[in-house]
């Protein structure tokens, strides 16, 4: 079983974006059965909080579902059980490499480019076009 976590700032945006985007992915392929997939903040500000409703009717839109979840900052106990872990932006990356020093090279960028980040600009198709891209590679490398 290949276990994946997305992290970005707050887990309420992108990271659960990508977390439902994946589980759909894989569940169209068949796989789903064959993978762990969870999504996970850097900070503290969000904690307990739920998707932010324009994400949740941007994942809507394209026909995917997601329950009531609560946003959680990643933890050692997370770099240690996933296999895989995809960060949004270089400011994660930063965060990420303040929180767990050399340990946090495990994470990895999910594109090549930061993941359009609609807190700020309000744009969550720009967000779903970044992720799908990344996660459409993701399931590609793994087949």
């Amino acid at each position: 079983m290949k276990k994946i976590l997305f992290v970005c700032h707050g887990n309420i945006c992108r990271s659960p974006m990508a977390e439902f985007i994946m589980k759909d992915l894989v569940a169209k392929a068949g796989k789903a059965d064959r993978f762990e997939i969870a999504s996970v903040a850097t900070s503290r500000e969000e904690i307990g909080n739920n998707i932010y409703p324009p994400a949740r009717r941007e994942l809507s839109r394209h026909g995917i579902l997601c329950p009531n979840r609560a946003a959680r900052q990643i933890t050692e106990q997370d770099l240690a059980y996933f296999d895989r872990i995809y960060y949004m932006d270089r400011l994660n990356a930063q965060y990420l490499r303040r929180l767990f020093g050399d340990k946090a090279a495990k994470c990895q960028p999910l594109l090549d480019r930061d993941v359009a980040d609609p807190w700020y600009t309000g744009d969550f198709s720009q967000t779903w076009e970044d992720i799908v891209e990344g996660c459409t590679r993701i399931l590609e490398e793994l087949e």
